[in-house]
């Protein structure tokens, strides 16, 4: 006789647990505008939350400790004119976070490690070039200052957050939507899929697609796709049929998937969460009440289902927390923050241990908070690994910290948004200024100004062609 042997794997076991009732964030009104973006963000120090705003689009910052009950009137992050589609966390600084517009626009916000006793309503920069909605935003992993955006006109493009400019424009690459866009772990490609049913493997810098799958799955409905620590392409989307469908692909390879499993007949979108520590791949589907996850490993059948965490709620959006914000001393490999209606509720993935000591197995040294390269420096070619960290002693935020000042850096240039009225040099006390802080700001304003300029300059051009084209 046969024995059929367990498959061998120390994440086998890993459950899901929701917090208790005192540590979920209540009477949040989430968002419900219509977008496949995860409308949560989260990092070791702060959650953020897309949520409902009269008259233009707002977000809430809450500090990780205060959970419960939050006030109504708790100050929100307020600058955009229409509904904001999409956050994500700087990985470099734990107090700077992008957001994306219906408005056109993406701003960058410094935000305090105070509560701000009213809204913060100006952003460090404001960076324009989309002409339709933006709903995708993506940091660099390891270049500092580097921020991907991509919108509804089909088009990506790279900026240095730091002075403003368009580092690259990718606009010829896509002829329909782009649904997701994702970076691989040093930032030299990214993988993205289309309303064209293609998913695209392309080298931003040279501006060329290195490789393409038609048809990774055959449905119309959107795909998503994450690079995982192998270097293949780990993606979601629907059948023919409309079932919901997983696949795992080589780059070097697309003729044939290396793993393609049908799941369900649901049509909520999965949003892939990948931790490259564990190679465990966690999918959270919009309007579904459970969170699915599958070990990938190099042995056939590649992608292994582990479990599912089911609940009664549907999750209206999803944050994911990186490895570095975990309790390690409770084995805990990865956190979620779960949207509801009017709550987020952490959801907490454990490894079981009986030892109380640090098991490194569980937590191979994971990226941390330092960038590898300037912008510049990637711009030019160079590549780079994240900075790794070690979690043994835990992971200690560290206090409000103001970004570099790199070349025309403007974000140093500014004090962080806070409780006070205005950030002009006229309104504080003489005393904190000094000729260089007074010459900085003359110098943030004056290239805004310009920026602003030529924004108009373009846009006359434009109504220019239209006028033209009437005639």
């Amino acid at each position: 006789m046969s024995r059929r042997v367990v498959r061998q794997s120390k994440f086998r076991h890993v459950f899901g647990q929701a917090a208790k009732a005192d540590q979920s964030y209540e009477d949040i009104r989430v968002s419900k505008v219509t977008w496949d973006s995860s409308f949560c963000a989260v990092n070791p120090k702060f959650l953020a939350i897309i949520v409902e705003a009269g008259g233009g689009g707002a977000f809430i910052v809450l500090p990780l400790a205060k959970t419960g009950r939050v006030d109504k009137n708790y100050p929100l992050v307020t600058g955009h004119t229409a509904p904001v589609l999409d956050i994500d966390w700087c990985p470099h600084n734990d107090n700077v976070i992008a957001s994306a517009s219906d408005d056109t626009t993406i701003m960058v916000w410094q935000i305090p490690d105070y509560t701000p006793v009213r809204n913060i309503t100006e952003p460090v920069i404001t960076l324009e070039g989309h002409s339709k909605r933006v709903g995708i935003l993506s940091w660099h992993p390891t270049a500092r200052n580097v921020l991907l955006s991509a919108g509804g006109d089909n088009v990506i493009i790279i900026w240095n957050v730091g002075t403003g400019e368009v580092l690259l424009s990718l606009d010829d690459l896509h002829p329909d939507v782009i649904h997701s866009v994702c970076w691989n772990s040093n930032g030299s490609l990214i993988a993205t899929t289309c309303k064209d049913k293609t998913l695209r493997i392309i080298d931003p810098r040279k501006g060329q697609v290195v490789a393409e799958r038609f048809a990774a799955h055959e449905g119309m409905r959107p795909m998503r796709a994450v690079f995982t620590r192998q270097g293949h392409i780990f993606t979601t989307g629907f059948t023919r049929m409309s079932q919901r469908e997983l696949g795992l692909w080589d780059p070097n390879n697309f003729e044939e998937p290396v793993a393609l499993q049908e799941m369900d007949t649901s049509n909520g979108v999965l949003l892939p969460f990948y931790d490259p520590d564990s190679s465990i791949v966690y999918l959270c589907g919009k309007g579904d009440s459970s969170i699915r996850y599958f070990e990938i490993t190099e042995e056939a059948p590649f992608v292994h289902y582990l479990n599912t965490f089911s609940s009664k709620e549907p999750q209206r959006g999803v944050g994911f927390m990186p490895k570095r914000g975990l309790d390690v001393s409770k084995c805990e490999i990865a956190r979620f923050y779960k949207l509801h209606e009017r709550k987020c509720e952490p959801i907490i993935m454990t490894v079981p241990r009986k030892s109380d000591l640090f098991q490194d197995d569980l937590y191979p040294d994971t990226p941390g908070p330092e960038p590898a390269l300037e912008a510049d420096e990637w711009l030019a070619g160079q590549d780079a690994e994240p900075v790794l960290i070690s979690l043994k002693d835990g992971y200690v935020p560290p206090k409000h910290r103001e970004l570099r000042v790199t070349k025309r850096n403007i974000l140093d240039a500014r004090p962080p948004a806070g409780p006070r009225r205005s950030q002009s040099a006229s309104d504080a006390p003489l005393a904190q200024h000094t000729l260089e802080t007074i010459l900085e700001e003359i110098k943030a304003l004056r290239e805004r100004v310009q920026a602003q300029e030529q924004r108009i300059t373009a846009l006359e051009n434009m109504l220019c062609e239209l006028v033209d084209g009437t005639d």
